[in-house]
């Protein structure tokens, strides 16, 4: 008798306490493709603008950095290619080398244009588990011109970068 009672008495606040417990648990977040979206650019005929045109061996580099992006294949034939943006700034700075070969003496060689990009950023929260994604917004860009450069023209495709499904950028040579 007094074990019944004592079983009336502690198990229904055990089981209220436990059903509290576990339900005040939350699942993981995982982040699934919600990253800060690269900058894309596709290169096109100068001659026929709405034709692709791969780059020959093209090399690209951020300025201050010695290395290349990582997002696409380095010395390739690419007629479009996804590159990031700096997020602390707001411009990033890259080189861009066609038909880039190192020589006997391992220097690069290739016809080099700068390019620099403009924009403003805008951070936005996306879950815990993805953190804040940086939007870019205002996309513009200005180049240094010398009468050797490979890029004839440059066309904002899209001057807001969401996400990395579409071209932003055009490029004729």
């Amino acid at each position: 008798m007094l074990l019944n009672r004592i079983k009336k008495i502690i198990i229904p606040p055990l089981t209220i306490a436990l059903l509290c417990y576990t339900s005040s648990c939350q699942k993981d977040d995982i982040c699934v493709d919600n990253d800060t979206p690269l900058l894309v650019i596709g290169f096109f005929d100068v001659e026929d603008t709405a034709t692709a045109k791969s780059v020959t061996a093209l090399r690209i580099r951020a300025l201050g950095f010695d290395t290349s992006p990582t997002t696409f294949q380095d010395r390739a034939d690419l007629d479009s290619i996804a590159i990031p943006l700096q997020t602390n700034t707001t411009s990033t700075q890259f080189v861009f080398i066609s038909d880039s070969a190192d020589n006997d003496d391992g220097i690069e060689t290739g016809t080099i244009d700068t390019l620099t990009f403009n924009y403003s950023v805008q951070e936005e929260f996306v879950s815990r588990a993805c953190g804040f994604v940086a939007r870019y917004r205002n996309l513009d860009t200005t180049r240094q011109v010398f009468t050797t450069d490979w890029i004839k023209g440059i066309d904002i495709h899209n001057d807001t970068i969401e996400n990395s499904a579409a071209i932003h950028v055009k490029i004729f040579h």
